[in-house]
């Protein structure tokens, strides 16, 4: 017997690696030492910090990749899987350095695989992060046909006098968020629920897309403009807003004693967001700690900062609302949403 008779093409294998290194090569920086192939990965850090800290992070898609293979949407989930990664590194105001990925699927399919890894390497690009290794693991029996798992690792770096850790945060701090562009790649267990029980309509026009587009959008990648953004202003805090949603996230950087009073009705909850609540009956408790409900990144901003920040927001093309603010907290609920 063969290893492929067992279900493992390494000639296939190989083929994948020739046709991502163009696309992985784009995505390179000059600190990248070699190419892919090799057992280990390198990057040389060295005369671009003075206290550097290193920050790293790693994530997957969740069940947005069902949805993905269901639709035969290959091309855009691995730029969720960058921004899941880079974003969360961010939020600390590292910037992210290089990425590996992890694909494993039952038989490999080439062309499908390609696609995967060519949205890796596109999210890896605009982020200004380097993809520099990764595996690929083709094990039968593991996976149904055309079913495939994919996860990230990040490393991201920032100076120590820069690292943001939340202890600037203050009472009266404003919070804006930042629009996302759909679910991202959070709560997509229950908008799979929801999508299903409604009849799978990928066609469905909402806010002027088919559903199925809406679902499907990449995850927005903030790493470039707000690294400009930080170059310019002292923020007091970041957040990404990820699984939890707003209810959950932003507090994650905010010090005990302080809480949230967010105000809803600073912007409107997005096509989507509405379609999903409606057809799936969901209360507003659920939405706001299941998804990000249009705002996928939050800034805590000093007071007499706001105006300066909003001006550069708005240059960097970003489109932004004041949503809340920071206010004094003793025990019980500390995030108010009304």
């Amino acid at each position: 017997m063969t290893y492929r008779d067992a279900g493992v093409d390494i000639d296939a294998g190989n083929e994948l690696v020739e046709r991502i290194k163009p696309l992985v090569k784009r995505s390179f920086r000059p600190e990248v030492m070699g190419g892919l192939g090799g057992f280990g990965a390198l990057f040389d850090l060295s005369g671009k910090y003075r206290e550097p800290v290193l920050v790293s992070g790693t994530d997957g898609v969740g069940t947005k990749l069902k949805l993905a293979q269901q639709l035969g949407r290959h091309d855009t989930i691995g730029i969720d899987l960058v921004a899941m990664c880079v974003n969360d590194v961010l939020v600390q105001g590292a910037e992210p350095l290089f990425f590996l990925d992890y694909f494993a699927t039952g038989k490999l399919d080439v062309d499908t695989t390609v696609a995967v890894v060519g949205g890796i390497a596109r999210g890896c690009e605009l982020s200004g992060c380097a993809l520099i290794g990764g595996e690929t693991a083709e094990m039968p029996d593991m996976y149904g046909p055309g079913e495939y798992d994919l996860a990230g690792f990040c490393v991201a770096a920032v100076e120590k006098s820069r690292l943001l850790d939340g202890n600037k945060v203050r009472a009266g701090d404003v919070l804006v968020g930042i629009a996302s562009s759909g679910p991202h790649s959070n709560g997509y267990s229950l908008v799979r629920r929801i999508y299903d029980r409604a009849g799978r309509p990928a066609d469905l026009d909402v806010g002027g897309v088919p559903l199925a587009d809406a679902l499907m959008a990449p995850t927005t990648l903030y790493v470039k403009p707000i690294l400009e953004l930080l170059q310019a202003h002292d923020l007091h805090g970041m957040a990404h807003i990820t699984g939890g949603g707003l209810t959950e996230n932003i507090i994650r950087v905010i010090p005990d004693g302080l809480g949230l009073q967010i105000d809803a009705s600073a912007w409107a909850l997005p096509p989507v967001f509405d379609w999903l609540q409606r057809e799936g009956a969901v209360e507003n408790a659920e939405m706001w700690r299941t998804f990000n409900c249009g705002i996928g990144f939050v800034l805590v901003v000093a007071p007499d900062q706001l105006a300066a920040v909003q001006t550069d927001l708005a240059r960097l093309q970003l489109t932004h609302w004041q949503i809340g603010e920071v206010v004094a907290a003793s025990g019980g609920e500390r995030v108010r949403i009304g």
